[in-house]
């Protein structure tokens, strides 16, 4: 490779063909390729490397704790769960009809491992997509009322292709939380696709909620287009044989 050329990839910060181009220079002067298929596949691959790294800078903004995928999870150990039902979900199908998923069951069933491989087969498929506990999601809601920025962080979260709250229930709520909750689901409500995993049933939600009158519109809004997975199985972190 010339130093010119060298250069000229560097400017327009053209990384895989530098990387490749000798090497798939041997190649085409072997194979006798024309000079247009030896240009396609430098391209290629640059396309191929820009596609990755977009793919990684979407996993990281959506903030996914481990890279759980559906093609791994232990379906076999877990026998409440419906294989056929989750791969129908991996269609990508309920983010374009804007329904929700609500994965419920005790602690350890594998719920944040399958919204986790639901949001990376979304990011995969380039979607918008954010994992966040419902904890941290919450007390974020009660600090931006310190700094008037609720309306900013409802904007960010409503516009979100999938949301996937984790672990929501057993929380020490104030009514200011609740309030901005159920603002950010009647946003997404019928326009966004919204996963959450908890350890609550349904009528479990007033506890910790509050205002009955809220939760009941809350829950309204939720299982109105929603598939809700109830997984009665064992413990995945039970130890091994």
């Amino acid at each position: 490779m010339s130093e010119e050329l060298e250069q000229l990839l560097k400017n327009l910060h053209l990384k895989r063909i530098l990387e490749i181009y000798d090497e798939q220079l041997r190649t085409a002067e072997k194979e006798d390729l024309s000079y247009s298929e030896f240009a396609a596949r430098l391209l290629r691959a640059q396309w191929h490397a820009r596609q990755e790294g977009a793919l990684e800078w979407r996993i990281r903004r959506a903030n996914l704790p481990e890279r759980w995928s559906l093609e791994t999870f232990p379906f076999a150990r877990q026998p409440g769960v419906h294989r056929k039902q989750i791969r129908a979900f991996a269609e990508l199908e309920f983010i374009a009809r804007a329904e929700n998923i609500v994965l419920m069951g005790p602690t350890g069933v594998g719920k944040t491992g399958l919204g986790c491989g639901l949001l990376l087969k979304a990011l995969e498929n380039g979607y918008r997509c954010q994992f966040v506990r419902a904890q941290d999601l919450l007390d974020e809601m009660y600090a931006s009322l310190a700094d008037r920025s609720t309306r900013q962080l409802l904007k960010r979260l409503a516009r979100l292709d999938i949301l996937l709250i984790d672990e929501f229930g057993y929380l020490n709520l104030k009514p200011e939380q609740s309030n901005i909750f159920f603002k950010l689901m009647e946003e997404r409500y019928h326009r966004h696709s919204t996963i959450i995993t908890t350890n609550l049933e349904y009528d479990e939600w007033h506890n910790f909620l509050g205002n009955h009158p809220m939760v009941e519109a809350l829950l309204s809004r939720i299982r109105h287009y929603c598939h809700t997975v109830r997984i009665k199985g064992p413990s995945l972190r039970d130890p091994q044989g």
